[in-house]
């Protein structure tokens, strides 16, 4: 069963009676709210529109069940996925903001055991731990397709035979790209999932992913404004809280 589907089965249970607050869609972040308090974010996917529209007229979700909203993560669209991705966050935020803060990376890479030599494949180019990373003496190789960096097929390769650790991006969820990469990992490779949509749901990733890490919203007045304002990670993360969690 893809990721996709075990994140809605998961959510559909605590999404019964739900509403969808408000959902807001920016050029580099999509945040949904629900009506008991939730936000969530998620990575907005670059739009190919052929016309004004991103959404069909006739698509309003707000106001709607989040359980109906929900299955939006099994779209063959990517902004249908990043709108499911943000309300699983949404739908997960009572949960999340207790959980422990990483703001360094600190504990994710002690956990990860990264240190001289550990030799890393990076999917998705997370330039500010780049250099955390490197000054422990990691070898780090990446690919990020959306910015022309590496060789994706040789970097599949590197995930079956090289790599000790993965270093994944959550948009791989949105791009629907991130069961193809589990697959392609040696087994005793330590994968983490990173970034801001990452959903923070250990039953998921189960037996896949070793370590989520995540943005969780702390003030949602100020995350909606930088959601709208076009802001990207580290302007929203300065109303957030930056955590991980283990999954085994």
């Amino acid at each position: 069963m893809g990721i996709c589907k075990q994140l809605v089965e998961t959510m559909q249970a605590g999404a019964e009676g739900i509403l969808i607050k408000n959902l807001t869609i920016g050029l580099g972040y999509t945040a949904v709210c629900t009506d008991d308090g939730g936000i969530g974010i998620a990575y907005t996917p670059k739009s190919n529109k052929g016309g004004c529209s991103v959404l069909p007229p006739n698509e309003d979700y707000e106001d709607k069940p989040a359980s109906e909203v929900l299955q939006l993560l099994l779209s063959d669209k990517e902004l249908h996925r990043t709108i499911g991705l943000a309300l699983v966050n949404a739908l997960n935020h009572a949960q999340a903001v207790n959980f422990p803060e990483d703001r360094s990376n600190s504990v994710m890479f002690d956990t990860l055991g990264i240190t001289e030599g550990t030799r890393i494949a990076m999917v998705g180019q997370f330039a500010p731990i780049l250099a955390s990373l490197e000054e422990r003496g990691a070898l780090v190789e990446i690919v990020d397709k959306g910015k022309g960096v590496g060789d994706e097929q040789q970097l599949k390769e590197k995930l079956g035979s090289w790599a000790h650790v993965a270093i994944v991006t959550s948009t791989s969820i949105i791009n629907n790209t991130l069961d193809d990469l589990l697959a392609s990992m040696g087994k005793d490779v330590r994968v983490a999932l990173l970034g801001p949509s990452t959903p923070l749901l250990k039953a998921p990733f189960q037996g896949k992913v070793h370590i989520l890490a995540g943005t969780v919203p702390m003030d949602s007045e100020a995350t909606l404004r930088a959601v709208r304002q076009a802001k990207g990670t580290p302007v929203i993360q300065r109303f957030s809280k930056k955590t991980m969690i283990v999954v085994e």
